[in-house]
């Protein structure tokens, strides 16, 4: 079972932005997705509060797992400690896209605390504490729960009008979104990084330790 995992947050990435990411990465590797599943609980919710994703990763134990970025799964430390620890107990393949590095239960432990450190590195930069939307970023659209079902229509051939029909949606309103998405770009797909021994390195020397900190760095 290939499970596509995506949980949207708006210092962070927005869902489509993830589904691109996935898509194009399953596309580059020959990779067919049996399911996806969008998560839009809140990131303050503690994992014993999320029993839905919980369940769903129990009944599919065994499976692979695709995720953009580690912060999706969680961006609190001890959260993460026992989603990782869930995960590789009931032998989930994780796959982390922006990486391009999979995680196993035989994966190097340096590997599974490079992970933690990048997240605990990117929880203590000021531009994920800013209030608001990131510069740059789209915000939500009441377009965004039909995300897989638009995506399905682009790859089968329909038109906007055909799938707005569909919908029973504006076919201008449903236009724009898919342009400003660029969900016809996602069904394509681009090339990644292979993933490789290289690139698990890359995650482990991302790791900083204390006295690190203090060359060319100011901050505590």
């Amino acid at each position: 079972m290939l499970i596509a995992y995506i949980r949207p947050d708006k210092n962070f990435d927005a869902a489509h932005e993830q589904l691109q990411l996935i898509n194009s990465y399953a596309v580059s590797n020959n990779l067919l997705i049996d399911d996806t599943f969008i998560d839009y609980t809140s990131q303050n919710k503690r994992v014993k509060e999320r029993t839905e994703v919980s369940d769903y990763f129990l009944k599919y134990e065994g499976s692979t797992l695709l995720i953009s970025d580690t912060w999706v799964l969680s961006t609190n430390m001890e959260d993460i400690i026992q989603m990782f620890s869930c995960l590789l107990k009931h032998d989930f393949k994780v796959h982390f896209i922006k990486q391009s590095v999979i995680m196993t239960q035989q994966s190097s432990p340096m590997l599974v605390l490079g992970f933690m450190d990048q997240l605990r590195q990117t929880m203590q930069n000021e531009s994920t504490k800013l209030i608001g939307r990131p510069k740059g970023s789209k915000s939500s659209s009441k377009f965004d729960q039909y995300i897989n079902e638009i995506l399905a229509f682009i790859k089968e051939n329909k038109s906007v009008s055909e799938m707005a029909r569909l919908l029973d949606v504006s076919r201008s309103s449903l236009k724009d979104y898919i342009e400003s998405r660029e969900l016809k770009e996602i069904t394509v797909g681009t090339l990644f990084q292979e993933v490789s021994a290289h690139t698990e390195e890359q995650v482990i020397r991302t790791i900083r330790c204390p006295k690190e900190l203090n060359k060319g760095d100011t901050t505590e």
